[in-house]
């Protein structure tokens, strides 16, 4: 009796041995997360990476790696995700520039959304915004056009990168008010609003989260936003819609991107993590105060929202007459 009871009680603790043995080594071979960023470190889309990443590590249980790839306005990152090992490991955090307008405006981006990425889930929407440097004395919209004439009607207006979103908005802002604004791009809004601090450029068009932390500080002015209400975070700023220009309100959206041929169920995974992480009031409250409008996008909805979004801008971009480089 006694020698049945410790064969019982040997192959039970035998068993439990066996058990944590394994998950620690599934744990243990679990590969870490990468998370692709095609800007630089400190602009606003890789601190929004990182806040993301600190929460889902968590909910993954593996180590989540916020990778910075930045470079022709996404094009750098998005030619890695192409690249990458469709099993899970590689995902591409990006807004509408990358995905949507970049194919529109270069002739051979080295990635094509529709057949290399799959769409795995959005969760915001923000809006651009033009933002008056730290030495201009421009305080509102109509101060910044009466400026630019008195100076000749020339003026340089800083964008994150070239043929984008902010590029196509200054020049629909010069042909309104008859101005000739001049577009200077960087790679990526910190280094461009790092120079409005330090007064070498009078203005610069970027989003709202890139610009809002600075408005706040008194160190930057925003004085014009798109979209279609003023935004939550700058209620005293005006729409470009209010002050005349409109057909600007839909707004871009932030989502991830995996490498074609992710398995369903490591898009399943991620997304579900990413909706969990979304949810916490912290994590929304940030990204709130950042700019952003917050709102779970699942995988099918985001791609529809891409889509749309591409259309409406193939529109704008072949009506300013802009030939794809």
């Amino acid at each position: 009796m006694r020698g049945s009871t410790f064969v019982r009680t040997f192959r039970m603790a035998l068993a439990a041995l066996l058990c944590a043995v394994s998950v620690g080594a599934l744990a243990q071979s679990a590969k870490p997360i990468r998370i692709l960023v095609g800007f630089p470190a400190g602009g606003g889309t890789d601190g929004i990476a990182r806040t993301l990443a600190e929460r889902l590590k968590d909910e993954l249980g593996v180590p989540v790696i916020v990778e910075n790839r930045a470079g022709a306005g996404g094009q750098i990152a998005a030619q890695a995700l192409k690249t990458a090992p469709a099993d899970g490991t590689t995902y591409f955090i990006s807004h509408d520039h990358t995905i949507s307008i970049l194919p529109l405006v270069v002739k051979n981006p080295g990635f094509d959304p529709a057949s290399d990425f799959v769409p795995v889930a959005g969760f915001a929407t923000f809006v651009n915004a033009l933002a008056m440097s730290s030495g201009s004395p421009a305080r509102t919209f109509d101060d910044f056009v009466r400026g630019v004439r008195a100076q000749g009607g020339k003026s340089a207006v800083g964008v994150p990168a070239p043929a984008s979103v902010p590029e196509f908005l200054v020049k629909v802002i010069a042909e309104k008010h008859g101005l000739d604004l001049v577009s200077v791009p960087y790679r990526g809004s910190a280094p461009m609003i790092a120079d409005m601090l330090a007064s070498q450029i009078p203005a610069g068009v970027a989003s709202v989260p890139e610009f809002v932390e600075n408005h706040k500080a008194g160190k930057l002015r925003v004085v014009a936003v798109l979209g279609g209400r003023r935004q939550a975070v700058l209620p005293d700023v005006p729409t470009f819609a209010e002050l005349g220009l409109a057909g600007f309100e839909d707004a871009p959206y932030y989502g991830f991107f995996a490498p074609a041929g992710t398995p369903k169920a490591e898009i399943d995974r991620f997304s579900a993590a990413l909706a969990k992480v979304i949810a916490i009031a912290e994590v929304r409250d940030k990204l709130t105060t950042w700019g952003l409008t917050v709102g779970f996008m699942p995988q099918q909805q985001l791609a529809a929202r891409e889509r749309a979004y591409a259309q409406t801008w193939a529109r704008i971009i072949k009506a300013s007459g802009f030939q794809p480089q």
